[in-house]
């Protein structure tokens, strides 16, 4: 297992900033009337998690800092969950694109969780 040095070295990182990017090409597809409510809501929220999974990884060496900022990135990436839904009840997306960008909301939940349960893990003592 490599070294973890930043927070890019994260596969938490990577996949929820790989989401991010996945949402703001998809919402580029939106009615032009939901700019400034769902499709800037579901952005922010979604570019949100892999921001304060950086801000967790920073804090490290508070553990309970560092358990606060997962938090917050859990947060953001249920809320996008919800937006995700809205898109899906809007018609904005597909049921499959809706399923595959949700599953990896919860994996990236699951894995934002087992982090917070096993601080000792990342944190710096």
């Amino acid at each position: 297992m490599a070294q973890i040095r930043t927070h890019k070295d994260l596969w938490v990182f990577h996949i929820s900033y790989s989401a991010a990017l996945d949402i703001f090409k998809l919402t580029k597809t939106f009615p032009r009337e939901e700019i400034y409510s769902l499709t800037d809501q579901i952005r922010r929220s979604s570019r949100s998690v892999p921001a304060n999974i950086a801000e967790a990884w920073r804090k490290r060496r508070y553990p309970k800092s560092f358990i606060a900022k997962l938090s917050d990135s859990e947060t953001e990436a249920a809320e996008t969950q919800v937006w995700l839904d809205f898109s899906l009840d809007f018609k904005y997306i597909s049921p499959e694109i809706h399923k595959d960008l949700y599953d990896k909301y919860d994996y990236i939940l699951s894995m934002i969780t087992n982090m917070q349960k096993h601080p000792e893990k990342w944190t710096i003592l």
